[in-house]
């Protein structure tokens, strides 16, 4: 999508402004506030952000890539445990600040914009601004369905109508659906000699996700 985007911005501008960490450093994405009244922290942590579980990726792999241990789980754990981060809330924001949003979205959207001659500034993301973010309550990011306080600010120079309006993103339906040449693509390559030989995956699991695509989207949408 973001690839798409840019395509056309570029034929416009040469240099964008992107809205790239306000949802991870401002509390904005739908997942955080479940984690506000829980108390089971990492686990209810994995339950909203977690592909899946443990045990059902280990159907989905050979043993050679499973295991006992759920390196996932232990991962969070870890990063959890690190001291500066008082809720859970606070934690989750920021290992999805800390690791996700910089292994993820910031290089996807650079390597999106670069792709075209697209320049694109993240001011969110200045320095002062995230050690500041990190030290607001969360109940203060969290209202309003998320970014309370990040809202608050932009009412006074941005319309009611664009701060109030539905949560938007980039989706490529065939890409998140896994239909028509797209499908075809992923099944000629799980099912290629080279796939196969690697011995990744089993073979059960791969037939049931092909068969309905549809029927087994991650959670985390």
């Amino acid at each position: 999508g973001f690839y798409l985007l840019s395509r056309e911005v570029q034929t416009h501008v040469k240099v964008v402004q992107s809205g790239q960490g306000a949802d991870e450093i401002f509390g904005g994405y739908h997942w955080y506030p479940p984690l506000a009244s829980g108390n089971a922290d990492v686990d209810d942590y994995a339950n909203a952000f977690f592909d899946r579980d443990h045990a059902e990726y280990c159907q989905a792999v050979t043993p050679a890539y499973g295991g006992d241990t759920d390196h996932s789980h232990k991962f969070v754990s870890n990063h959890f445990a690190k001291a500066g981060a008082d809720t859970t809330v606070d934690r989750a924001l920021r290992i999805d600040t800390q690791i996700m949003l910089a292994d993820d979205p910031v290089k996807r959207v650079d390597n999106m914009t670069m792709a075209w001659g697209l320049e694109a500034r993240v001011p969110f993301l200045d320095h002062e601004l995230v050690e500041l973010a990190a030290k607001i309550p969360p109940e203060h990011k969290l209202k309003q369905e998320g970014k309370g306080v990040l809202k608050d600010v932009a009412r006074k120079v941005i319309p009611a109508e664009v701060i109030d309006r539905p949560k938007g993103y980039f989706p490529v339906p065939a890409l998140k659906y896994i239909e028509g040449p797209v499908w075809d693509m992923v099944n000629d390559a799980l099912n290629s000699s080279v796939a196969v030989n690697r011995g990744v995956f089993q073979r059960p699991y791969l037939d049931k996700l092909l068969a309905s695509p549809r029927d087994h989207i991650t959670r985390l949408r």
